[in-house]
């Protein structure tokens, strides 16, 4: 899988304070792909290099292939984004909008404009004036703008912000839908770290400006929680399959199946009361990685 966005040493600082340093990331095709950070901790900078609105002290962002900082409209071509609050012209309908904004940017045949409507909802209210848009439909009318260009990569800051539980799922499931269907590679940040977890599989965190994670966040072996009618009674079973014990807390030997050992258990005379799959949280697990 070829990388189809790179971040090599990326570095800013605003009056003297640091606000990236020495970022270096590399996101694959059609990925989704998350940007975790406290308030102040580089995010928006991150991205406003990325799209070319502000200018690194040091290192370069390159997108499929071209750098960001030397040739901007070659590396910008095939990219959509949402970053910051999105702003529309309330008295004009959500058509016109889409249409006055990209006449400033080059022509997008109707029939890509009807596509796109279609995409993320809209077709019912697209010529209602914007003023009497909720929320979560300002959002989409946002993702519409974005997906224009027909891009490969969209890159999206807080695509949940604001909406009520329907309009997240709703936005969780348009997100999975253009990587899954329509190919595109998703950067996305969130404070909604349940959102992220759903979504993401590989994540990227921020701390006061610097990289301290990136990769995978789900790790390790899984650990299950065996609560049995006589522990003392499981020894023999129990030293056999598992690999760590932990009190009721276990992870189990590799290629070993939970399920042979609760049935060598029930043999053994053993009662099992409950099996349960600890799964770690994207929370827990970015809680650990960052200062308070």
């Amino acid at each position: 899988m070829s990388d189809l966005i790179r971040l090599e040493s990326l570095s800013k600082s605003f009056r003297g304070r640091p606000a990236v340093t020495d970022l270096s990331l590399t996101i694959p095709k059609g990925e989704i792909f998350g940007l975790l950070g406290h308030n102040g901790a580089g995010k928006s900078t991150t991205f406003g290099m990325m799209l070319g609105h502000v200018r690194p002290d040091a290192g370069e962002a390159f997108i499929c292939g071209h750098s960001v900082q030397k040739d901007r409209a070659g590396a910008l071509r095939r990219v959509g984004a949402i970053f910051e609050t999105p702003s529309f012209y309330d008295y004009l309908s959500g058509w016109q909008n889409l249409r006055f904004f990209v006449s400033l940017s080059g022509d997008v045949s109707d029939a890509r404009f009807r596509e796109v409507v279609e995409l993320v909802g809209l077709t019912e209210r697209i010529h209602d004036p914007v003023t009497h848009y909720s929320h979560g439909m300002r959002q989409r009318l946002a993702l519409a703008q974005a997906l224009l260009p027909d891009p490969e990569f969209i890159l999206l800051d807080e695509p949940t912000e604001g909406l009520d539980p329907a309009g997240i799922h709703e936005m969780r499931a348009m997100i999975r839908k253009l990587r899954d269907e329509h190919g595109l590679t998703v950067m996305l940040s969130s404070h909604l770290l349940s959102e992220v977890e759903q979504l993401c599989d590989r994540v990227a965190i921020l701390d006061g400006g610097r990289l301290v994670f990136s990769g995978a966040w789900r790790s390790g072996p899984p650990r299950w929680k065996l609560s049995l009618d006589d522990q003392a009674a499981a020894g023999d079973v129990l030293d056999r399959y598992i690999a760590e014990c932990d009190g009721d807390v276990v992870i189990l030997r590799e290629g070993i199946d939970i399920a042979d050992l609760v049935s060598d258990l029930v043999h053994a005379g053993v009662r099992v009361k409950g099996v349960e799959l600890l799964r770690a949280t994207l929370e827990d697990f970015y809680l650990g990685r960052t200062r308070p």
